[in-house]
This record gives C-alpha cells, structure tokens and sequence, in this order.
C-alpha cells in the first residue's frame, strides 16, 4: 500500500473514532440527564430482599434486573417456594413474600396462621398453571396433546398410569398413543401451584381427590381432602418429585424422559421450548395458556373487595373453572406479593421507598412485558387497587402514579373498566373442539415447531390424517417427521424427531395483540461509561495526529534565522 493510501485510511479511521466518539458523548450525556425522577431525587433506596413463588419467578426476576439496570435499586429474591416465602416474610427474613394462595387457606389442615407482622396482600401478575409433557409417538415428539380435565385428574391421583389409556385416547383422536408409562413429576416443596392445583381438584374433580386422600392416608378436612401447598405421593407408585418450577421443568425436558408430565407455569415451558397440553374448558373447546385465554378466563375471578378484610383483593376462581366463553384457559390465576404496612421485623422507611417504587414499576410498565414472558398483565382494576395498597407501605411516596399514568397493555381509554386484552382476544379454531381431529400446530414453547399433516392415528380415503379405522383401532403412518435439528429445542433428545399429528386444517397460530416492552434506560454507571468511553474515543483521534506533528518538527533540523543554510558538504571523490 503506497504511503499516500495508507495516510488516507488512517484519516478515516480517526474520523470515523471521533464520530463515535461523538456519539458516545451525547448518549453518556442524555443518560445522565434522562435518569428517572425516582432515581435522581434524593431519597435514600435501601436494598431489600424478597422470597417465595417460583410459579412467578420468571417475571419478578425481569423485573428485577430493569429496575436495576434503570435505576440501580438492589433488590433480592429467593426462589424459595410460596410456602418458604410466606414462612420467612412472617418470621422477619424478608421484606416482601411472593405467594399464589393467602395465610390461613380455607379447607386445609396445613394452612399456615397469619403472622404477626401487619401486611397487605397486592397482585403481581395472572397467569396459567400449564401441563407441560415429554411424549413421542414412533420416535417424534407430540406437540398438539389435548386432555380433559377429568383426565388430568386421574392422571395425577394415580387412576390412569399410561398414554394409551382410553380416555387419553379420546381426549386425543388423532393420536396413536404408546403403550408406555405415564410419570407424574410433582413439587417436593411448599408450592403455591401444587395449592392452586389441589384447590381445582377438591372443587372440580371430588371423588377423585377424595379417593386419593385415603391412598396417602391424608386426612379429610370438611368432608373432603383438604388443599395442600405438599403434594401427596403414594409409595411405589412412579411419581417423580421435584424442587421448585425449574426442578419440575427441569426433569421433563430431559431427553430420556419420555411419557412425563407435569404442572408449572406457562414461562417454563416457553423457557424449556417444550409443549404443554391444551384443557378442555366448558364451551367443549381445548385451550392452552396463553395471556389472552387468561385474561378472557380470570373475567369470572372473584376478587375480595372487602377493603376491611385481611385478605383484601386474594382471589376466589370458582367460576374461572367453569368459564363458558370459548377462549377461556380453565387453571388460569393471580401471585400475590405480601407488602408490610408497618415499621417492624427490620423494615424502614428508607426499605419502603425502594419497595413502593418497585411496586409502582411492575403494575404499570412492568406489565408490558408479562405477554413474552409467559404470563397475563393485570386488568386495570386490580391495578388501581394495587396502587392504593403500595400507599400503606411505610416510607413509600404517596404520589404513586394513577390509572390515568399507568402503561398497562390492558387498558382501553375508550372502556377504562374494560380489559383490552380479553376483548382482543382470539377464538379457538375448529379443530380444537372435542370430538373433531385436532389442530396439528404445536403448543408453548414448541409452538413453532414443524408439524406433518398426513400423519396421525390413521387416514381416510380423503387422504385426512387422524381418523380411526372402522374397528376402532389405530392405524399408523410412516411418513417421517421433520429433522430434530430445525426445532429450537436445546433438551430434545439428539435422535428425535419433531411432530404435531392431526386433521389437515390450515395451520394458524393465535396470538393476543403484540405488546411493546419497554426499552431499559441507562443507568448513572452506564451513562458516565458512555460518557468517558466518548472522550476517550475522541482523545484517540485528535491526540494521535496533533503529537505526531510535534514530534516531527522536534526531529527536523533548525531552521536558520538569516540567510540560506549552509550546503552540505559532499563528500570527496577518491583519486584512482
């Protein structure tokens, strides 16, 4: 490269240094000057530390690290369990409790009493406790399973124990179910989920949940088996438990856990890229979790309004069970955080500012999010309820922000008492009715995956995949699935195939509307690396050509003052 070129492309690059040194200046400097007002005022934001849900972990934990990135507010939280979480809010431990059922659970003999620590209850965020499975037919995984919920029922009390069962069979009637073991994998631990769970099946599936109190020997409470936070094993009877949402996942995206099942949060099957089972509601239609057939489900929750009750705004889903609107997820519900309303247990004022502005956060911008992560915001009126309940934590601003302030994705300004994300949300198609072939699109975290339409339990002469043979047994199809490798499923088993067997309806995957999240501002820390970063990139190309000419001219020889400089001597030729 001649001289000349080389010159020129140093003097690009130190033009092309300086405008990103530029840049890094004023993006250092519009973060210092963009640093919210909750951050810039001169209130002191003491760290505090949280425990419990792990069934809402997934949110809280987002949460978390946008208030820190925005505004370094340091706050901790234990994915201990709801059960954990309620123990060591009440013993002091904790600043805030996250929990999916309330102290003192009617119906139990294990309800913990309420603590002597004053305390609000407030929800976080709805969501729906999913059944997330591992199952293959010939070798190819199934992501369009469908169950009733008396099927589930018997699946998890132990009365059906494996996937060819009849009932499976009819829930599914375009899947050549296998012969092969069913593995019930439930929570070890205190578990607001297994609470949720086991309210469900005391209210909706009795006899069931009665007959399995007297094979673990539990006795009844009111009549019947009581709710319970510890789900109940039989000895020897191929039940798999499991710590915490992750531990349950966990174990059913292992490759060599084929014929698993479990009940978790919708976040952890989207994380796993795993499917979960659609449930049969009370319109006759199968539905899965999404934001939106829980937000259209939770329409029928009952909220306690009693603002003199201690257990003020906790939930009762009786008729969420038996929600008759076709789009509605049937376990669908809201995580509670318990909020301390008093200077007690070592919390200060100094704690109950960071704790109401983190509050402030999650019910307003936090709920944009919640869609992504698996969950459903809240609908405005448990907002505006959870606004005026971060008004009794001691030390926190009163000038919390008002529904009319709040950016949350379910409020419609033409309808402010409405829920915009219920009234958009989609109808189930056809093929998710019972009785009809079933949808052949995927489900949760496998909601993409390829699907092959011709294969199924069998095929009539239309060529329409997934219709049983006239006597009533299943045929099988050998057209291959699509290659493992095009599923974005990192704990699939290396040899698997993936494939939703069903009818031949277009494949249309219903989504709620898209939600915008917001963008994590910059910090102070992050503004002033931005800031030095800039000027150092300028520095890198202003210094560089302006020391070069120094030191050149220190190298030239000097200039005379008067006069021609002197020749310089050549030296004399030598005489042959």
């Amino acid at each position: 490269m001649s001289a000349r070129r080389a010159a020129r492309w140093r003097q690009a690059a130190r033009a092309a240094t300086a405008c990103l040194g530029v840049a890094l200046v004023l993006a250092g400097s519009l973060g210092l000057a963009g640093v919210g007002p909750a951050a810039a005022a001169d209130r002191v934001r003491a760290p505090i530390v949280g425990s419990g849900s792990t069934w809402s972990a997934n949110a809280l934990q987002q949460w978390i690290r946008n208030v820190w990135a925005n505004y370094q507010w340091k706050i901790t939280y234990s994915e201990s369990g709801s059960t954990q979480g309620r123990n060591d809010f009440a013993n002091g431990t904790a600043d805030f409790g996250v929990s999916e059922i309330p102290y003192g659970i009617a119906n139990s003999n294990e309800g913990d009493a309420r603590p002597n620590r004053q305390f609000a209850y407030m929800p976080i965020v709805a969501g729906g406790t999913a059944f997330m499975y591992n199952l293959q037919v010939g070798g190819k995984r199934v992501t369009n399973l469908r169950l009733s919920g008396e099927t589930i029922a018997k699946i998890f009390t132990g009365v059906i124990t494996h996937w060819d069962d009849a009932a499976i069979a009819a829930d599914n009637p375009s899947l050549a179910l296998p012969a092969i073991p069913i593995v019930p994998v439930v929570r070890s631990d205190g578990s607001g989920a297994t609470a949720q769970v086991s309210i469900w099946l005391r209210q909706e599936h009795t006899a069931l949940w009665d007959d399995y109190c007297g094979k673990v020997g539990r006795p009844l409470v009111n009549g019947h088996c009581g709710v319970t936070s510890n789900f109940p094993v039989v000895p020897g009877s191929g039940f798999v438990s499991k710590s915490g949402s992750n531990g349950v996942s966990g174990y059913v995206a292992q490759s060599h856990a084929v014929g698993a099942i479990t009940f978790v949060e919708y976040s952890y099957a989207l994380n796993a890229g795993y499917p979960v089972a659609k449930v049969l509601n009370s319109a006759g239609y199968y539905t899965e979790p999404t934001a939106s057939n829980v937000a259209v489900a939770l329409l029928q929750a009952h909220i306690n309004e009693d603002t003199t009750s201690p257990d003020y705004l906790t939930q009762d889903l009786s008729d969420v069970y038996r929600n008759g609107d076709p789009r509605a997820y049937v376990l669908s519900s809201y995580s509670y955080i318990i909020l301390p309303t008093a200077l007690e247990s070592g919390f200060s004022n100094d704690k109950g500012g960071t704790l109401a502005d983190f509050g402030t956060y999650f019910l307003c911008e936090g709920q944009q999010q919640a869609e992504t992560l698996g969950y459903s915001p809240l609908p405005v009126n448990l907002v505006a309820a959870g606004q005026a309940q971060i008004a009794k934590i001691p030390g926190g601003d009163p000038a919390v922000k008002t529904i009319a302030d709040c950016n949350n994705p379910t409020l419609d300004p033409s309808d402010p008492s409405g829920n915009a994300l219920a009234k958009s949300a989609p109808y189930p198609q056809d093929c998710d009715r019972a009785g009809v072939p079933q949808c052949t699109t995927g489900t949760g975290g496998a909601k993409d995956t390829p699907t092959d339409q011709t294969a199924g339990a069998g095929a009539g002469s239309d060529g329409a995949a997934g219709v049983a043979g006239a006597d009533g047994t299943a045929a099988t199809d050998s057209t291959p699935g699509p290659d493992v490798a095009s599923v974005a499923d990192p704990l699939a088993a290396a040899d698997a195939e993936v494939l939703a067997l069903g009818s031949e309806d277009d494949l249309v995957v219903a989504a709620a509307r898209p939600q915008s999240i917001p963008v994590v501002a910059a910090g102070p820390t992050a503004a002033l690396s931005m800031l030095g970063a800039g000027l150092g990139a300028l520095g890198a190309a202003i210094l560089p050509p302006v020391l070069g000419r120094r030191a050149r001219r220190s190298l030239l020889p000097p200039v005379p003052l008067g006069g021609s400089p002197s020749p310089t001597p050549r030296p004399q030729e030598r005489t042959p």
